[in-house]
């Protein structure tokens, strides 16, 4: 009787080879990682767990067992919560009162996007230890490649993302959650599988499989309105799209119809593009005169917005990260970031986010500079998903789209908001 070869797997925890017991037989430990295809697999996606959050929980260890919000006051909105207050139905991007109302003993921390920041950036820079192959999708994850790093590390690419994120948690203080496939779209899906703390993998030989019961949403791309036409044409699950035709699919619903039959199918051949990784797209402006009156810099700030915005287009980018630069008659200078939950390349949207930061800095300071930047770049096809809490958003997004098709064709002075009508002088 032939034997088949006994499956890959190790211990996350000290990286020792594993037999098939449930348990680690050098430490002990249960976390064993075990998959057919473990050692041959080399596109991951890594994500921070509840990112925010569990940087306020490292530094102030009071917080530890205590459900965290991160957001503004009762009238803002969660940017992110811990996974305490997640499993009492908190979500990014709801109404603070609500989500106190679902969790009213949370503890509720304002963002601090710089400290943020410069842990995002000291992952990152542990993460281009492993590959030069790193493209960053928002502040806290990103896409890997380490197809051809093994000889150089003495590691296969699994055995190298496990130790990096013991790494993380014990040296950095905060956990990630990696996913392992042999694609971008299957590597995002497994980091979410196993959260928080996890290492979840996705084969070639079960991708199909794999995908066939999960609902369409799962589709990168697929938001709450492209789930609903689907769902009234009866398409509800990713394995009824692989049964369709893809010219079928792409008769119905365009280049996104050829996006759903492949990605149904696995098939997702985009590089790991490090490119994505510019520092930021923005625009800014000096006056002649110093100016601390906010009605007279929103429509400077609007025109800027626009700028900014069009730039992102152009790059085909989009951003989670807004950021107001105002630099004061005595040339101080001063930032305000916002991270957004979504990634967004619509120039309402960016003004929106940079008009409240702006807003909190008129204290009768006269200012002779001011800019708005975009960064934390991510796929756009991820970019200003449905507003459920802004009904209106949707109908702006199609105006700017239409404003940016006339401008296309005449010139940007064609079409002008009505807020930069009046030119500043």
């Amino acid at each position: 009787m032939i034997q088949s070869a006994p499956q890959p797997a190790f211990c996350r925890d000290c990286f020792t080879p594993a037999g098939t017991g449930r348990r680690c037989r050098a430490c002990g430990s249960p976390r064993i990682l075990a998959h057919d295809e473990l050692f041959a697999l080399s596109v991951a996606h890594i994500d921070c767990d509840a990112f925010y959050a569990s940087i306020e929980k490292r530094d102030d260890p009071s917080l530890a067992d205590k459900p965290v919000i991160i957001g503004g006051a009762r009238r803002g909105v969660v940017s992110t919560a811990c996974y305490i207050a997640r499993i009492k139905g908190v979500r990014s991007a709801m109404p603070m009162f609500q989500a106190l109302k679902l969790c009213p003993d949370a503890v509720v921390v304002r963002p601090n996007m710089e400290k943020y920041v410069a842990v995002g950036r000291e992952i990152r820079e542990r993460m281009l230890e492993m590959t030069p192959l790193v493209e960053p999708i928002s502040i806290d994850e990103a896409f890997l490649d380490l197809s051809g790093t093994e000889k150089l590390h003495g590691a296969p690419p699994a055995v190298m993302l496990a130790r990096f994120a013991r790494s993380i948690e014990k040296e950095i203080g905060i956990t990630v959650s990696v996913g392992l496939s042999f694609n971008k779209f299957l590597a995002k899906i497994a980091s979410d599988q196993d959260k928080p703390r996890g290492f979840s993998v996705i084969g070639r030989a079960e991708a199909v499989g794999f995908l066939a019961p999960q609902p369409v949403s799962l589709i990168w791309g697929v938001g709450k309105a492209l789930e609903r036409r689907l769902g009234e044409d009866g398409i509800r699950t990713i394995g009824q799209l692989q049964r369709m035709e893809e010219t079928e699919l792409a008769r119905r619903y365009g280049s996104m119809g050829l996006r759903l039959a492949r990605l149904a199918r696995a098939d997702d051949r985009r590089a790991v593009d490090p490119r994505h990784d510019a520092k930021s797209i923005g625009a800014e402006t000096t006056f002649n005169d110093d100016i601390a009156d906010l009605a007279a810099l929103r429509p400077i700030l609007r025109r800027l917005c626009e700028k900014a915005a069009g730039r992102l287009k152009r790059a085909n980018l989009a951003a989670h990260t807004v950021t107001l630069k105002l630099k004061s008659a005595d040339f101080r200078l001063r930032t305000r970031a916002r991270h957004l939950s979504d990634p967004t390349r619509l120039a309402d949207r960016i003004f929106r986010s940079a008009e409240e930061l702006l807003a909190r800095e008129i204290d009768g300071t006269a200012y002779r500079l001011i800019g708005v930047s975009l960064s934390q770049f991510a796929d756009p096809i991820l970019a200003d998903p449905d507003d459920l809490l802004d009904p209106a958003a949707a109908k702006r997004a199609a105006a700017e789209a239409a404003i940016d098709k006339v401008r296309d064709r005449f010139g940007r002075a064609a079409v002008e908001h009505g807020l930069t009508f009046r030119r500043e002088s």
